[in-house]
């Protein structure tokens, strides 16, 4: 994928749309049709207030599911974020991109070839990670094949040392992994987070991903994935190439209330600080 030209700036603000439990998962209306009606009502009203607080991207990600599925939701969670994901295209122009939690890029490839999405998020692309599923594999011989076979220009966002999660070896974070998820693993760019939820990544250690990419000659771009606000938001641009924002941008900063424009107003001018 064309990385600037996609968003139509090269430090791109992607406004997350978490769906609320989806027929079938814990916590989800007893009344399938119900649940589903509400996910999508959801859903459409998020990306408009995202759309309208000016962000260049949103990503549709099934946030409500948990228990996750460790890498192969049921059918029913696939047929479900595609319709999601299809209102959400309807409902907005800008670029969208597809998560399928916790590590689905088969489903979330499938579902953005569907609904003609620009991006898919996969959390464990590369390596393994141990995560409250378990131990999580990469599986990027299949997502690339996939993608391939579709006949799909869907870019891969990978994530490295991703959140929630932490890696098999003591050694962490090694001076291969960014050329492993990046080239071998062909992704399209790379997404450093926090350890968790809305927690911040430590600048130095954006930094230090950068610098894996510069060292080895790439020009992948890297997302900032969790914890950007409006007063972390001009540092962390001007060491990235963008960021993924959830819970800033949500009503009381709470990561599963709705979507607030005017938060996102205020952080899109934050960023424009930096951005130009």
């Amino acid at each position: 994928m064309e990385f600037d030209a996609t968003f139509g700036t090269d430090a791109p603000l992607i406004g997350m749309v978490h769906l609320p439990p989806l027929p079938g998962a814990p916590g989800a209306p007893d009344d399938g049709s119900r649940a589903m009606t509400a996910a999508v009502d959801r859903a459409v009203r998020d990306a408009a207030a995202l759309d309208a607080g000016g962000v260049d991207g949103v990503m549709i990600e099934n946030f409500g599911d948990a228990p996750f599925y460790p890498d192969d939701v049921p059918k029913h969670t696939v047929a479900a974020t595609t319709r999601a994901a299809a209102a959400v295209a309807d409902a907005t122009d800008l670029p969208i991109g597809v998560n399928v939690l916790r590590n689905d890029a088969e489903a979330a490839v499938a579902v953005a070839a569907t609904v003609d999405a620009a991006f898919v998020r996969v959390n464990v692309h590369t390596g393994a990670r141990v995560t409250d599923q378990g131990i999580v594999e990469g599986r990027a011989h299949e997502t690339i094949r996939l993608r391939e076979s579709l006949g799909v220009d869907v870019g891969v966002f990978a994530d490295t040392d991703v959140k929630h999660s932490a890696p098999l070896t003591p050694a962490g974070y090694t001076a291969e992994s960014f050329a492993d998820t990046a080239e071998r693993g062909a992704a399209d760019a790379v997404i450093a987070s926090g350890p968790g939820t809305s927690e911040s990544v430590d600048p130095d250690a954006l930094q230090a991903v950068v610098d894996e990419r510069d060292e080895h000659g790439l020009g992948t771009p890297v997302l900032v994935g969790s914890g950007v606000r409006p007063d972390t938001v001009a540092e962390l641009l001007t060491i990235a190439d963008g960021a993924i924002v959830g819970t800033a941008l949500k009503r009381g900063g709470e990561t599963t209330a709705p979507v607030d424009a005017g938060r996102v107003e205020t952080l899109v001018a934050r960023a424009d600080e930096v951005r130009g």
